[in-house]
Parts: structure tokens; sequence; C-alpha cells
């Protein structure tokens, strides 16, 4: 569970498992407050993922892009539990990740993309990763970045996360995801339009 519980506010809205997420990318002055806090917390207590880097330097990021915390909120409220995984110094961007131990439980339940969704005939999901992702302002993980996440920890050990998927394979109606068993990372492949209660997505951000 993340700090910040998975709960109905003004801005998610949990249905069917997943979470819808409102499209007005405004923070109150207490969500804002509330988010820094749980960020820097997190940020300070797992310092092997971001070696050498400070914090005050990525507040500053974040406080002068208020759209962006707005994304890192949205992150926190579905159970990503967000955290700086990386800094590429040329474009002086920090990158935040996804780092719950599974895939993040206000996700769930979600097939791959919209034309899955739309093709499903029983049973929609209320919801799926390509369009949640951009609702909340963040790309799906692809294989190099979940890969790279896992050098960090280990995650989804009892869950999986979809991963952005070669349009050569989604175009014969594959979609692709990951999990770790095994001490080892996997990739496969499930139709699009499948959805399970243990699989949902990663999330980056760049700030």
């Amino acid at each position: 569970m993340t700090e910040l519980e998975i709960n109905p506010d003004k801005s998610v809205v949990m249905y069917g498992g997943a979470v819808k997420v409102d499209s007005k990318r405004v923070l109150t002055k207490e969500q804002q407050e509330e988010i820094l806090k749980v960020l820097k917390s997190r940020f300070e207590e797992n310092m092997n993922r971001h070696a050498g880097l400070e914090w005050h330097k990525v507040q500053a990021k974040l406080e002068a892009d208020i759209e962006k915390l707005w994304s890192l909120y949205q992150m926190e409220k579905t159970g990503g539990q967000p955290d700086v995984t990386a800094y590429e110094p040329g474009e002086d961007v920090y990158i935040f990740c996804d780092c719950s131990k599974e895939t993040p439980e206000g996700r769930r339940y979600i097939c791959y993309d919209r034309e899955a969704q739309e093709k499903r005939k029983r049973n929609k999901p209320q919801n799926n990763a390509i369009d949640m992702a951009s609702e909340m302002g963040i790309e799906i993980l692809n294989e190099a970045q979940y890969r790279e996440l896992q050098r960090l920890g280990e995650f989804d050990t009892k869950t999986s996360s979809w991963i952005k998927t070669p349009e050569k394979i989604r175009k014969l109606g594959g979609a692709l995801f990951c999990d770790r068993r095994y001490d080892t990372v996997f990739v496969y492949h499930n139709s699009a339009e499948s959805y399970y209660s243990v699989r949902g997505f990663r999330g980056l951000l760049k700030v």
C-alpha cells in the first residue's frame, strides 16, 4: 500500500478494480504539500536507487512544473509508489518510475489498449493501460526500461505488468507483459484484450 491511500477523492475514482483519473491536471496546495512530503521521504529512504542525487534539486524541478507533480500524485494514488530511478545530465532530467513491490493496485483489471477494450464483446474491462498512462501524463515502460528497474530491486514477484508492445506484435492481436520469477525477469505475450486481477502496468515520468 502507498502512503496516500487508494480511495476515491477529487482526482481519482475507483471502479471495476481500476482507477479513472480526473482530466483536470490541478492539485490543491494541500495535495502538493502532501505528495512532496511522500516523495521526499521515499527518496531519502531508498538512496540506492539514486546514489549521489540531492532531493532539493529534484523538488525545485517539481515545483517549477506543477503538471508533472500532478502526474506523480496520480501515480501515487493508484499505488505506484514513484521514486527517482535515474538522472540524465545532458538534458538535466530526473526519471521517476513506479517502484511498488507489486504492480500498482489501482491499475489492475485492465487490458492493453483501447482497441483491445472495444474489441472485447463480453465482460469488458473498465480501462486499458495505454489510455490510463496517457490520462496520467506518464509513459508505460518498455522492455528495456522494465529490466533496468529490476536492477534496483525485486518487483512483480507475484504479479505482472503490461509493457509497451512493438507494433508488429500488436497488429497481430498480441501484447507483451513482464514479471519476475525465480530471480529472473521474463517477457511473455497475451491477447491484448486479456485482463487479470494481478496485472497492471508501471509508468515512467521525466521531470
